[in-house]
């Protein structure tokens, strides 16, 4: 479809397509139709159907779980955009596939973000979405324009519509979420705690103390992504044993791998508040998880992008 002088289309991968179809619909862009199929190995095959030549293409893919077939998946997808002579090819990805590892940590480990980061750039995209990123510095793995959407603003009107007549509190689970709990804790005129711990290893955490005054108070923990749900977990029962009232928890990326959803269903949190950058399935559901869109929120930052738009005032508080 044309949109001013421009030819555009919006595709979808497998990973969120219920996402997409959000996306599409606050864009005002139907979904263009492609067939993904696997060869009996599992290799992937993506026939398009209908032309891209000289469009500005924009494609949907979270490379979620799993993880690796949805990042061959939007490689591969990518090499045939490019191969039939689309103009531009925008991906939005809204979960970013192996973004904890932005840095070496220890001895001869990758820096796994900057291999997704050339891996995207020599396939043939030409820009980025992405939605939260766990490190700002996977902005600079790019030599491509890439745009972080930040969900935040979403997650404050639904803290907002509650009218907490108690005093409030942002809590960071971990010093390196200090920013992203105090942006939150301005728009909620409200002073932020930290929770000061150590991890030992991948998904274990040990709560040394709690920074800040929580006793008397809501607290909500905000964090990018929630995976096992033990950080929160901890830090939710550390906040609790230094007098907070109630404890709820928000994220923009619900990862929930085994056993996250136990440990939240059975934790103190109140109330666990997600967005659905990660499609989770019927039975990770449970009665404390909130689930808000950004489908809005995406599909008016493509707009924008298509007709040369200022995206950050979306973004405000």
């Amino acid at each position: 479809m044309y949109i001013g002088q421009k030819k555009v289309k919006l595709f979808s991968l497998s990973s969120n397509p219920k996402l997409a179809e959000e996306i599409s619909k606050n864009a005002g862009i139907p979904l263009s139709k492609l067939e993904v199929n696997r060869f009996a190995d599992g290799e992937v095959s993506i026939d398009i159907t209908e032309t891209v030549r000289g469009h500005d293409v924009f494609l949907i893919q979270s490379t979620s779980s799993p993880v690796n077939e949805n990042l061959m998946e939007v490689l591969i997808m990518i090499d045939a955009l490019k191969r039939a002579s689309a103009k531009t090819i925008n991906l939005v990805m809204p979960y970013y596939g192996y973004s904890r590892q932005d840095r070496k940590a220890r001895s001869r480990q990758p820096i796994s973000a900057k291999l997704v980061a050339d891996l995207l750039q020599a396939a043939g995209a030409t820009r980025v979405l992405a939605m939260d990123l766990h490190a700002a510095q996977i902005q600079g793995f790019f030599n491509i324009p890439i745009d972080n959407f930040v969900a935040m603003p979403i997650i404050s009107q639904y803290i907002k519509e509650k009218n907490f007549t108690e005093e409030l509190v942002v809590v960071s689970p971990d010093h390196g979420g200090t920013t992203r709990a105090r942006q939150l804790a301005d728009s909620l005129n409200c002073p932020i705690a930290i929770i000061d711990k150590r991890r030992p290893k991948p998904n274990v955490s040990e709560v040394m103390n709690v920074i800040g005054d929580v006793e008397g108070k809501i607290a909500i923990i905000i964090d990018d992504m929630i995976d096992t749900a033990g950080s929160i977990v901890n830090a939710a029962d550390a906040i609790k044993d230094h007098g907070a009232i109630e404890v709820y928890a928000a994220c923009t990326h619900a990862i929930f791998t085994y056993p996250a959803n136990e440990r939240i269903e059975e934790s103190i949190i109140k109330e666990c508040i997600v967005t659905d950058t990660i499609c989770l399935p019927k039975e990770k559901f449970t009665p404390k998880i909130i689930q808000l869109s950004v489908g809005a929120l995406v599909g008016q930052g493509i707009v924008n992008i298509i007709h040369d738009e200022s995206i950050s005032n979306l973004f405000s508080l």
